[in-house]
């Protein structure tokens, strides 16, 4: 099978599995509505989820991981064609999958942690204190800063890249270029939501861009996959 025919297949399965995890944890967890929500809230029905919600957020996890993945394919698919962007675009589309799963792995491994401690019966008021503290603080570098600010504005930057990369290399219609370029650019002023003025509350514009923006990158992902395979 070719690198073409690979690329073409992640592509189309990558978008299927953030969809289907996304949804399951809207439904199981109310995401990302919870993300909103008071600590106490979030912890105590993070506790109640159990175990098959921690595996739920490492299923989602993966989703970067397989980004990664793409990212190779699409620079040995570009290479020979466009070898700058091809290696500016591994690079960035690298590190979008990792930030994107660094971030995401704080609900499988620091989350369920915290939640045990802050709903022990025997924790004192202090250590429940802590433990809202702690939270607040991996939420805001984890999440906020590592996993949306750098995650959209990295997973951006790939996504232009691999426009003008097809642009460049003649291999695919124009009009996914220029499609990925609008959508990259929109990630990248999405990355601004909680910088400078807007750290504390937020860019409200911004907040509301995040899905549908990525409901269209999805989409991008799953046309360009079918016009590699096809």
């Amino acid at each position: 099978m070719s690198t073409k025919t690979i690329a073409g297949l992640f592509l189309i399965a990558t978008p299927i599995w953030f969809t289907v995890w996304f949804s399951l944890l809207g439904a199981r967890f109310d995401y990302p509505a919870i993300l909103r929500r008071p600590p106490d809230e979030v912890l105590s029905r993070f506790r109640d989820g159990g175990t098959s919600l921690i595996l739920m957020w490492w299923a989602f996890a993966l989703s970067g991981g397989l980004l990664i993945v793409i990212a190779v394919l699409l620079a040995r698919l570009f290479d020979r064609v466009a070898p700058t962007l091809a290696l500016m675009a591994l690079v960035a589309g690298v590190l979008a999958g990792l930030v994107q799963v660094l971030g995401l792995l704080r609900w499988v491994y620091l989350v369920p942690a915290l939640a045990r401690w802050h709903g022990d019966p025997d924790a004192d008021h202090a250590t429940k204190a802590a433990t809202i503290v702690a939270y607040r603080a991996f939420h805001h570098y984890l999440g906020v800063g590592v996993g949306e600010h750098l995650g959209y504005a990295l997973t951006g930057a790939w996504t232009i890249l691999v426009g003008l990369a097809v642009l460049q290399s003649q291999v695919l219609a124009a009009w996914l270029a220029w499609v990925a370029i609008v959508i990259g650019a929109a990630l990248v002023v999405c990355s601004l939501e909680f910088l400078g003025p807007n750290e504390e509350r937020g860019w409200r514009l911004a907040g509301k861009a995040v899905p549908v923006v990525y409901v269209a990158w999805s989409l991008w992902l799953f046309a360009l996959g079918v016009s590699l395979v096809v």
